[in-house]
Formats: C-alpha cells, structure tokens, sequence
C-alpha cells in the first residue's frame, strides 16, 4: 500500500476525516464537498459571495423597479437630493442617478467577467504551451511574455482608445485583457514544466495522445484551483482598470456610462452634491472588497496550505 506523501492530499484526508459525519464513508467525501465546507468556514468569504450575488441582482434588476432610464431627463428635479421619486438624486440636468449607476455597474461588471475570463484563458493557454512544448516554443512565448511586461500598458490603451472610439466596447474588453495576462502565464508556465513529468502525463505520451489534448486533459485540469483563484482576482483588477481608464476618457464613451464615468463626471460636485459621485464609488469598493473575499476564501478552500493560520 503506497501511503500520500503530498501535503494538500494528507490535509485534506485528515479534515475529511474530522469533519465527516457519522457513518459517512470517507471515500464518499468528493473534493467538492471538501472545497464547499472549507469555503463555507470562512464568514467574510460567504459574506463576499452574497455581496456579489446581491450586487448583481441589483445592477439587472434594479433598472426595472424605477420609471426612469439612464439617458432620461427630468427638468423639473436638477440637482435634487435622494427622494421617493428619485432615490439616487438627479444630475445637473435631471438624470436620475440610481438609473445611470445601475446601467453603469452592468457595464463595470460585463467587462470585468468578460475581460478576467480571455485574462485568465490567454495566460492558462500560453502558459501551459510554453511550460509543455520547450525550446523555441518556450522562448518565443516568454519573449512575448517579457516584452508585455515592460509596455506601459496604461499608455498604450490611452493611445489606442481615440482610434476604437465609437466601436463597440468589446474592443476595450480585449484591450484590457491583451496587459493582464502575463504574470499568471509564468505561473502557470512553471506548473506545467513540473507536471509533465508526472507518471499520468507521461502515460498519456507514450500511449501516442496529442500533445494538444494532455494539455487540455491532463495539464491544466491539474492547475484548476489556481486558474479558479486568478479569474475571482482578475474581475475586481479589471473592474478597477476600467473605471481607472474611463475615469480618464479613454474607457467606455458616452453616451453610454460606466463607475468611472459615473465617479469622473460626479468629482467635481463631491462636496457640494456628494450622491453624485458617493453612491457610484461606495458600490465600486463594495463590488471590489466583496471579491477579494470571495477570492481568498477560494484560495483557502481549494488550498489548505496556504493558510497562515487557521483564523486566517
């Protein structure tokens, strides 16, 4: 009988065997159960989830419970406070705030699920094909890698943005993930160098499977809880990103609307009309902060080991 050396399956053994209740066979105890209990142990991780899920039911259904849209006027409500009628107050020329942040955070949220998904994608693809093919392979891709790495890629998308101005905003989906991509490749880059010395991959080899289906199959099923950690950490980087950039003009164009401009267009009234810019950047923070509990939590779910402490 061959014992497990590994120190993630002899902790994840030993709660198995902790947490299982009575009579449940430890066999019967899948990874997934394991993962939800331990995600489950971490309140700011469950409270992160339901921030999220909340935020989002907000964001598509909240437009439906006012009379108003994002791109409507009332010219008898300039610059009114929060009221029955208008509970996000209104702009300068009557719009109705709570309709324009709902429509923005849609937006802030569709590119960061979109943007970390190709973010998360790119750096699982190019990563595990350089780690697994070597050589020139290997070099070429990290040759991109590093070249990536010291483009400004703030700069780049300001100047690229005036030439994709009124396109759709899937082209700023694509630049935004086109610069976040690189540091994940090298992770998972290095992963595969070490998993394709693994008795199951080289099995697979020499039982003549393509090279492009171990990776598929074998490599990056493997790494699967560090690409469901980075996608979770990607969306509020990336939600960030865009509100950075649209902040600056070079993000989502009017006449539509995102946080950023939402927070651009309100900075200069903060004071004097705090609603519009508070509401905007208090659901940013919310969104971004509920994330990364959501993120951490995964991390500990998924990886025992990389507790500090069992408090966390």
């Amino acid at each position: 009988m061959t014992l497990p050396t590994d120190p993630g399956t002899i902790a994840a053994a030993d709660e198995a065997t902790a947490t299982q209740p009575p009579g449940e066979d430890l066999h019967a105890v899948s990874r997934g159960r394991l993962v939800l209990r331990r995600f489950r142990r971490r309140p700011l991780a469950v409270f992160g989830l339901f921030l999220v899920v909340a935020l989002f039911l907000l964001a598509f259904v909240g437009p439906h419970l006012t009379r108003w849209s994002y791109d409507s006027e009332d010219y008898t409500a300039l610059y009114q406070p929060p009221s029955a009628s208008h509970w996000f107050g209104t702009t300068q020329i009557g719009e109705d705030v709570f309709a324009q942040t709902m429509r923005g955070m849609q937006k802030s949220l569709i590119i960061g699920l979109l943007a970390a998904f190709l973010t998360t994608g790119l750096a699982a693809v190019v990563g595990a094909f350089a780690g697994y093919f070597g050589g020139w392979t290997d070099r070429a891709l990290m040759w991109l890698v590093d070249l990536l790495l010291v483009l400004p890629s703030f700069l780049i998308i300001a100047i690229l943005s005036p030439i994709f101005r009124g396109k759709t905003w899937l082209v700023f989906v694509v630049l935004l993930a086109a610069f976040a991509w690189m540091i994940t490749a090298r992770v998972v880059r290095g992963l595969t160098m070490s998993l394709k010395e693994r008795e199951f991959v080289q099995a697979a080899r020499f039982m003549g499977v393509r090279p492009t289906r171990i990776i598929f199959r074998h490599v990056l099923p493997n790494m699967a809880s560090l690409l469901i950690i980075d996608y979770t950490v990607n969306v509020g980087l990336v939600v960030l990103a865009e509100t950075g950039l649209s902040y600056f003009g070079f993000g989502v164009q009017p006449p539509d609307v995102s946080l950023g401009t939402l927070i651009r267009d309100g900075t200069p009234a903060a004071l004097t009309y705090p609603w519009l810019f508070g509401f905007a950047g208090g659901l940013l923070i919310l969104f971004v902060l509920a994330v990364n509990f959501v993120g951490d939590g995964l991390r500990d779910a998924l990886d025992p080991g990389a507790r500090s402490s069992p408090s966390g």
